[in-house]
């Protein structure tokens, strides 16, 4: 069973409000094959796999907006949560246990920043990451920069180092000297006032532009354009119900 460092984001899931038509999107999309959970109770949650390793999930809601979850890894849901409120994050759902896969928390940063912790049963994460119809990085967009380091340093033990690559600096989160997710700041008119802190899945692909088009076929949306980046060719896609994730060919 592979392991990963606490403090590393491990897995992510969408929440969907049309999981039959999220799952023909991404399958479609991705080329991921999907296995429903027979587990009693499960409401047909839905692990995605790529080559038969499983890269994500999904699963309906019906009183939350559609999003694509971030979930990091933990050796202790309890003990975190409690870090959360102490460092002035909320938490949404109490840690509560998932089978023998693991224990989970779903909490949001004191900016609004959603995000999950897991803690590791018998499921430590996805199967396979850094390749096309994978995950590849997870990005806290965010106006509260300061703020956040300081939360996400006292929670997770991240430590923030800031380049210049972009007007304002981005943030690399680091745990043991290796970078594990990034910060950018919502600084300048690309920004709508109302769009709130979030945290943004980047999956990788071979070819942001095909991929692009061939979302919009499948009834998604492109909202940012293919774009080239110090860090590779991304664009930010909306799926047909509505919940967005970035593509970035590295």
């Amino acid at each position: 069973m592979t392991t990963y460092p606490p403090g590393t984001p491990v897995y992510v899931d969408l929440s969907t409000t049309d999981l039959d038509s999220a799952t023909r999107f991404y399958t479609e999309l991705f080329g991921w094959a999907a296995q429903v959970s027979p587990e009693p109770g499960s409401d047909s949650y839905t692990v995605f796999t790529r080559d038969g390793k499983v890269v994500a999930g999904a699963k309906a809601v019906a009183d939350q907006p559609p999003a694509w979850w971030t979930h990091i890894l933990v050796e202790d849901a309890d003990a975190a949560v409690k870090r959360v409120e102490a460092a002035g994050g909320q938490v949404l759902t109490p840690p509560m246990q998932v089978t023998e896969l693991g224990r989970m928390a779903v909490c949001a940063d004191p900016a609004g920043a959603p995000f999950a912790l897991w803690q590791a049963g018998t499921m430590p994460g996805a199967e396979v990451f850094n390749v096309p119809g994978a995950l590849c990085w997870n990005e806290l967009t965010t106006r509260d920069v300061e703020g956040s380091k300081e939360f996400y340093a006292s929670v997770l033990g991240w430590w923030p180092k800031t380049s210049e690559m972009i007007p304002g600096g981005y943030v690399e989160f680091q745990v043991d000297g290796r970078s594990v997710a990034g910060l950018m700041p919502m600084q300048g008119d690309d920004w709508p006032a109302d769009l709130p802190a979030h945290w943004m899945v980047y999956l990788a692909v071979s070819d942001t532009d095909a991929t692009a088009a061939r979302a919009a076929e499948l009834g998604g949306a492109v909202c940012v354009p293919p774009t080239d980046t110090s860090a590779g060719r991304l664009a930010v896609l909306n799926d047909p119900t509505g919940a967005a994730f970035s593509i970035i060919r590295m």
